[in-house]
C-alpha cells in the first residue's frame, strides 16, 4: 500500500475523500446538467460507491480520482485525477486523466487547472509514456479542456462499449499526451 497522496495547485487541493464530500457529490452525480453527457445521472447510493471506489485506489496505490476542494473557501468541487479505466477499450492498457465539478464552479478554470496538476504528477512522479482522455464526441466542454491540457486528437470516433450501439452518447474521441511532449517545468 501506498501512502495517499494530495496535490496543490495555485487554488485547489486535489486530495484524499472526506465523508464530508459525499453529499455535495451526490448533488455533482444527482445533476441533469452536470451529467449532461452520461448515460444517466446517479443516486445517492451510487455516488458514494464512486467515493468510496475512488478512495479506495488511492489507498491502494497513492493515487487516483481526488476529491477537489477550492483552497480559499474549502468548498468541495468535485473530483479530478488520474484513473485506469475498467471498460475494454481499444487502447488499453492506459491511465486516463478525467474530472466532474459541480456546475457552480465551472467557468473558472478550476477542470484545466487540476487535470494539469494530476497529468503532471502522471509523467514526473509515475513516470507514465502516455496519459489519455475521452469523451463522446458530443462533449464539446470536456474536449477544449483536454485541448488547453495540449492533449492531441486521435483520428476518428469510437464507440464506447458500455452503450448500447446507435446510442447518442456512444461515438467518442480520443486525446493522448506523451510525456516525451509535456514541459518538464510544470
Amino acid at each position: 500500500m501506498s501512502s495517499p497522496i494530495s496535490l496543490n495547485t495555485a487554488r485547489l487541493l486535489l486530495r484524499p475523500w472526506q465523508t464530508s464530500d459525499l453529499p455535495a457529490f451526490a448533488r455533482l452525480n444527482a445533476d441533469p446538467q452536470a451529467l449532461q453527457y452520461y448515460p444517466a445521472t446517479l443516486d445517492r447510493a451510487q455516488s458514494d460507491a464512486l467515493a468510496q471506489r475512488s478512495q479506495h485506489l488511492i489507498e491502494q496505490q497513492g493515487w487516483g480520482q481526488w476529491a477537489v476542494q477550492e483552497q480559499a473557501s474549502g468548498q468541495f468541487v468535485g473530483m479530478v485525477g488520474l484513473n485506469i479505466p475498467v471498460a475494454k477499450l481499444h487502447f488499453q492498457p492506459c491511465v486516463e486523466v478525467v474530472w466532474r465539478l459541480l456546475p457552480e464552479f465551472w467557468g473558472k478554470g478550476y477542470a484545466t487547472e487540476a487535470a494539469r496538476a494530476s497529468v503532471d504528477f502522471g509523467f514526473h512522479t509515475l513516470k507514465l509514456a502516455q496519459i489519455v482522455a475521452y469523451t463522446t464526441e458530443l462533449n464539446l466542454p470536456s474536449q477544449a479542456v483536454m485541448e488547453r491540457l495540449g492533449m492531441q486528437r486521435q483520428p476518428g470516433t469510437f464507440d464506447h462499449p458500455a452503450l448500447p450501439a446507435g446510442h447518442p452518447l456512444a461515438p467518442h474521441v480520443l486525446y493522448t499526451q506523451n510525456r516525451s511532449a509535456w514541459p518538464a517545468d510544470r
